[in-house]
């Protein structure tokens, strides 16, 4: 086990847990920071997590589900504080109803995740803190400190797992729900500059070109939230052009963007789409978070090849900023 100790401090009101692990400091960084990975050891053994968003920057948000083995389950959020990356970050911590809202019902903590290097390896420190006497009582009556040492429990595996989540994996896909897809992929380039790759107009068409043989002559962007955008794509030859259009829905340079997106000449519900960038070890993780209005229509577009020709175009990003 991981965990080197666990203190209740009645008068401070805070229940500390501190666990080591024979990695560095930035590889233990990521396995929090990165949906991926958190995912694979924040809930228990037999209630997993899975996360739908996770925001590591201050004034961000994370949202998660824990399933059980009979299907029951539990939803929780994180409201990011502060980051000081790869040393600290704090938040709120709290359980959420089925639709995502806070449960109001149930106390919120207050966490802050330190990261230190420890001997050969590196060490973090949580230490929770409560609002009342009553709050830690009933959270740790509740299962709150096994929970969190069976979780900690599964963090050396995630962590040894070098392969899974490293640069160079190209484009991976994930089925969150009945509705939502996660595409990944890690770009070598910093946050600003993935960001800056999806906002210069002239930049996007070089490389969102999909498989070869296909442009993008129509690149119009939105300028603010409530703005709404276009692209088109076409053959080498100019035929076949389709496209997209949407509305920004939500913005916070360089790491989230929200937008809804329609194909164009097309009826019916589009998609949500929620862009994600997150520094990790070896550049920038890029998540796309995507909600179609059902299952079929997600796993129809799936089989498009749709998830191949977005790793053409992030191939060509990764080659682009590396030659900048």
């Amino acid at each position: 086990m991981p965990i080197t100790d666990v203190t209740r401090d009645l008068d401070a009101l805070t229940l500390t847990v501190v666990a080591e692990f024979p990695v560095p400091v930035q590889r233990l960084w990521d396995a929090y920071t990165d949906p991926r990975q958190i995912e694979k050891f924040w809930g228990p053994p037999t209630f997993p997590a899975t996360f739908t968003r996770h925001d590591a920057h201050a004034g961000g948000r994370s949202d998660y589900v824990m399933t059980g083995p009979d299907g029951e389950r539990h939803g929780g959020y994180w409201e990011w504080l502060s980051v000081d990356a790869p040393r600290s970050f704090e938040v709120v911590d709290g359980f959420a109803e089925a639709d995502g809202r806070p449960n109001t019902d149930l106390p919120t903590t207050r966490a802050r995740f330190a990261f230190e290097p420890a001997g050969a390896g590196s060490r973090v420190t949580c230490v929770s803190t409560f609002g009342s006497l009553a709050e830690l009582e009933q959270l740790v009556a509740m299962g709150m400190e096994e929970g969190m040492r069976e979780a900690m429990g599964q963090i050396d595996a995630v962590v040894a797992d070098l392969a899974s989540f490293a640069a160079g994996r190209g484009t991976q896909t994930q089925l969150l729900d009945d509705t939502r897809v996660r595409i990944t992929r890690i770009i070598r380039g910093s946050v600003e500059d993935v960001w800056r790759a999806h906002h210069e107009p002239a930049l996007i068409q070089r490389w969102m070109r999909g498989p070869d043989g296909w442009v993008m002559p129509v690149c119009e962007l939105a300028s603010e939230v409530g703005g709404t955008f276009r692209q088109e794509w076409e053959t080498d030859e100019g035929a076949d052009r389709f496209g997209f259009t949407g509305t920004l829905l939500e913005s916070t340079p360089p790491y989230r963007e929200v937008s809804t997106e329609q194909m164009i000449g097309t009826d019916g519900p589009g998609t949500v789409n929620e862009l994600t960038l997150t520094p990790v070890e070896g550049g920038t993780l890029l998540a796309l978070v995507i909600t179609y209005p059902d299952a079929a229509t997600r796993d129809a577009v799936l089989a498009t090849g749709m998830a191949e020709g977005m790793e053409a175009g992030y191939a060509r990003l990764d080659a682009e900023l590396q030659a900048a």
